[in-house]
């Protein structure tokens, strides 16, 4: 049995030197120090030995098994340290080489016109106001002046969640909610999106933004508001940028005006964009009228004020040349990238 321990360690110190995987070295040890390995069967083997032959041969068959544990735990160290040279070798950086360009993204043209009527109105000391997306009938229509029989109301202009509750068409429903909830005097600019049942085309979608202006304070005047917006124009379009204010009608507010820039691209002599009249339709707006103020709950013998409403998708159209509302929403790099 002596001698047949001996050639085993001779037998597996050599497979061990000839290993050259992982792999191989633990074949080696399961051929022989595993449950059905020739050490092992050796032990298995001493039952009918004498006592003193049985711990004889147990101490040299224990001595075999460590030295081809050791043997074998040596060479898995020796070739995991071979391994990972290697893996250095072919996985090496070249620290000169040019990195990856890392690709820089660009704010959408509809958030950098937001962002820049409230940045310049914040200049002038307003604050920006938020309402929600889903609000109420009265805070959309009747807290605004709106009759029943406004056209607006229709189940084919509004999208109504129940019949008390509207996706908001204009973000004039925060004006309602900013009268009840602020202390007065206030400058607010309120951005948001806003929805209406309007059939997608090159002008139209039925989703869109809008920004509304709104002050109320003591002795507010026409006058305040057509210089106001007078300077917000020269901001988004230039300073060359002219302004005329037409009598209109929204029920909201009293007298009411809609406010045209001259054309930014022809400098109102007449072209293709102004359709030849030299100047550009940009917004609505008016002194707020007392009836607002009142479903506000703001006392109108101290108080008056104007209100602003102007889309966000047509300044912005305007102001970059774009000649299709659909493009701003058709997640086109392509076409976001033309606007960093």
């Amino acid at each position: 049995m002596q001698e047949r321990l001996n050639q085993i360690l001779e037998e597996a110190k050599k497979l061990i030197d000839e290993a050259l995987s992982e792999k191989e070295t633990e074949d080696i040890r399961i051929r022989f120090l595993g449950k059905k390995g020739e050490v092992t069967e050796i032990l298995k083997s001493m039952g009918n030995l004498s006592p003193e032959e049985k711990k004889e041969l147990g101490q040299a068959a224990n001595k075999v098994k460590e030295e081809i544990a050791n043997a074998i735990s040596d060479k898995a160290a020796e070739l995991k340290e071979k391994a990972k040279e290697g893996r250095f070798k072919t996985e090496k950086i070249d620290v000169t080489e040019p990195g990856v360009k890392v690709k820089i993204g660009t704010k959408h043209p509809v958030t950098q016109v937001i962002d820049e009527i409230t940045e310049f109105f914040e200049t002038l000391g307003y604050s920006v106001y938020e309402g929600p997306d889903i609000d109420t009938v009265f805070n959309t229509f009747d807290g605004l002046n709106s009759p029943p029989t406004h056209p607006a109301r229709d189940l084919t202009d509004t999208f109504y969640v129940t019949p008390d509750i509207v996706l908001r068409p204009h973000t004039s429903s925060a004006e309602i909610r900013a009268e009840q909830g602020l202390p007065t005097p206030y400058k607010i600019v309120i951005p948001g999106r806003c929805y209406r049942c309007d059939t997608p085309d090159a002008t139209h979608s039925h989703t869109f933004h809008q920004v509304e202006m709104m002050v109320i304070g003591e002795d507010i005047k026409m006058s305040d508001l057509k210089g106001t917006l007078d300077m917000m124009a020269k901001k988004l379009f230039g300073p060359e940028t002219r302004t005329k204010f037409r009598p209109h009608h929204f029920p909201f507010t009293e007298p009411s005006a809609e406010m045209d820039v001259s054309c930014f691209k022809c400098g109102g002599k007449g072209c293709n964009v102004c359709k030849g009249s030299g100047w550009i339709e940009i917004l609505g707006c008016g002194m707020t009228h007392p009836h607002v103020h009142k479903a506000g709950g703001i006392d109108t013998d101290k108080y008056t004020g104007f209100a602003v409403g102007m889309g966000v998708e047509r300044i912005a159209m305007l102001k970059y040349g774009i000649d299709d509302i659909r493009l701003l929403y058709e997640n086109d790099m392509r076409f976001i990238e033309q606007f960093k």
